[in-house]
């Protein structure tokens, strides 16, 4: 099968926009747009995550009939070790360093009781796990009924388990209880994890999403018709979500029905556009760069986020190393906001430049 060049652009411009709104060099000065919205609401920042996860979608696109043509057997082998290992990078990642020092100088392991289970990469990793075993099992029309069954479930869980507020959604009462406070994301103010158990149901919509999108694609091809379809259906997508969004508001955090519409919608019309200026008008001279993160999308998401953590844990007199090298090399350099701005996308780009050494060596990191 024929790899699409714009689904791997739309996975690199993915992976550098995560990595730019996750490394502001100061996160008091940062344009709004490069914020998540405080609770209900919409930014282009949370459109990024969910675009993740529908290009994984697409991904499962090539891989799904690669492996059911191998049986029932080798699609259970191949989904549960990849994901698990997934999920196993993420919940490391909130464990490293794994080792901390004590007050009195003695050494030991970080103790797991306080470690976060949910996070980013174990939510792709539950979602892709679960989309694979609904399309293996159930097929696509299967996977058409979980998605409409799922979203208007999920709308009811919400409103019939707890209310819309941080405080007392449903979400946060099943992470409670089956988690507990101590494994979850304590940035709320309250033990709230927005990336919980309980949002994989309405988050494997976009996944997917991506999976009917690249399915389309590879059997339709790149045509005017297969783009018409693509446009129309995402209009009407963002259409019924912003009719949908009052009396469901968009929120990414609680992960909302209407929230996946709008996603799902966008995804749609931006991979269009990128499908009908690179497959069709041939314009491949600007996609390099994204090709780069899109080839090793994994190690340069980790790559990215293990740099933060130790230059966060490491100290320059009375700062981390994080917060030093923004104030030494970027903070006189511009107004507040530009300087942290300038800060992401230099990381952004050494974490790229990484992801070129490794692409020039054909170094390609797969689980």
């Amino acid at each position: 099968m024929k790899r699409l060049l714009a689904l791997d652009v739309l996975r690199g411009l993915t992976v550098a926009l995560m990595i730019v709104v996750n490394t502001p060099g100061d996160w008091n000065h940062v344009f709004a747009p490069l914020l998540h919205a405080q609770w209900h609401g919409f930014t282009p920042t949370d459109w990024v995550f969910p675009t993740f996860l529908f290009v994984v979608g697409n991904a499962l696109s090539f891989a799904v009939p690669r492996y059911a043509a191998q049986g029932h057997g080798a699609v259970l082998r191949k989904a549960f070790k990849r994901n698990a290992i997934i999920f196993l990078l993420g919940f490391l990642l909130f464990w490293f360093p794994f080792v901390t020092q004590d007050a009195s100088g003695s050494w030991g392991l970080i103790p797991l009781a306080g470690t976060r289970i949910p996070g980013v990469l174990q939510r792709i990793a539950l979602c892709s796990l679960l989309a694979t075993l609904i399309l293996n099992f159930w097929g696509l029309r299967g996977a058409v009924l979980y998605c409409v069954l799922a979203l208007l479930g999920y709308w009811w869980l919400l409103l019939a388990l707890g209310d819309l507020t941080l405080a007392g959604n449903a979400p946060a009462k099943f992470d409670l209880w089956l988690l507990g406070a101590s494994h979850l994301y304590q940035g709320e103010g309250v033990p709230f994890d927005p990336e919980g158990l309980l949002g994989t149901l309405p988050a494997t919509v976009n996944l997917l999403a991506g999976y009917f999108t690249g399915r389309m694609l590879l059997q339709q091809g790149t045509g005017v018709a297969t783009l018409r379809r693509m446009v129309q259906a995402g209009v009407l997508l963002v259409l019924l979500a912003l009719c949908w969004q009052l009396v469901l508001p968009l929120n990414k955090k609680l992960w909302t029905s209407s929230y996946v519409l709008l996603t799902v919608g966008l995804d749609l019309l931006v991979l269009a556009l990128l499908v009908y200026a690179i497959e069709v008008r041939g314009q491949r001279g600007w996609t390099y760069f994204f090709e780069v993160f899109g080839k090793n999308t994994l190690f340069i998401y980790l790559l990215s986020e293990l740099a933060v953590v130790v230059l966060v844990r490491m100290r320059v007199g009375a700062v981390d190393g994080y917060t030093w090298i923004y104030q030494q090399l970027f903070q006189s350099l511009a107004a507040p906001q530009v300087a942290s701005l300038m800060y992401a996308l230099c990381f952004m780009l050494l974490c790229w430049m990484v992801g070129w050494l490794m692409d020039k060596r054909q170094w390609y990191v797969k689980v």
